[in-house]
């Protein structure tokens, strides 16, 4: 116990913080005439900590099993306190991805939404996200309407990643049917989240709203034939 019966904190060095803010194991004390920028300043390394430290976990874990083995490394995770599942998830994530491989401006949540893929569908929807600053939500949304738009079965992507795997083409219609298609007009009401979420994931197929939509339902016509 600490003074006056409190609970006694062990501080923390953090190299970014510094002496601008005392750094306790439950929690940081700020001064009152902390800068705005040094506050912005603390806040983005805490971000790249936060973002950091499971890659940190997870080389720390496979080089442990690697090195001295599964039983060593078992008992050092249990002095350390580590969780064992935990630490188990983030290396199976870091082992899928080589160092050269892994984007810093994405975060380790980023890669592991697309662990379970290629390699080359790995760096595509990856590079995507980076290009288009998605968060781990937005990536998650749209490689799984993307997946289920193809009818995935695990194939890597044409052109060397690239571009995602294209659906087939659906089977030449009939003169009527084609006829048919230039007279009929569907309508979809979609609120604004809806509109902007489709509009991203149709962009990434590099489609209109619309031709993605008709993509998607020829899609789901050939799994129901």
């Amino acid at each position: 116990m600490g003074i006056a019966g409190e609970p006694a904190q062990r501080e923390v060095l953090l190299p970014f913080v510094g002496i601008q803010a005392k750094v306790r194991t439950s929690g940081m004390v700020f001064p009152p005439n902390l800068s705005e920028r040094s506050w912005e300043r603390i806040g983005f390394g805490l971000r790249e900590l936060t973002n950091s430290s499971a890659w940190w976990l997870a080389d720390w874990l496979i080089f442990g099993e690697t090195t001295y083995g599964l039983r060593r490394y078992r008992e050092a995770i249990d002095r350390t306190g580590l969780d064992y599942q935990t630490l188990r998830n983030y290396a199976w994530v870091a082992r899928r991805f080589e160092h050269h491989r892994r984007r810093d401006s994405l975060s380790f949540a980023h890669h592991a939404e697309v662990t379970r893929l290629s390699p080359a569908e790995q760096d595509y929807w990856l590079r995507e996200a980076e290009q288009r600053k998605w968060s781990r939500n937005e990536l998650r949304r749209v490689v799984r309407a993307g997946l289920a738009e193809q009818g995935h079965h695990g194939e890597p992507p044409a052109n060397g990643g690239n571009r995602p795997r294209q659906a087939r083409r659906p089977a030449e219609s009939t003169a009527a049917d084609r006829r048919r298609r230039q007279v009929t007009t569907l309508t979809i009401e979609l609120d604004a989240g809806q509109l902007e979420h489709y509009s991203k994931v149709a962009a990434a197929h590099g489609l209109s709203v619309d031709k993605w939509v008709t993509r998607v339902l020829d899609a789901a016509e050939r799994r129901t034939a």
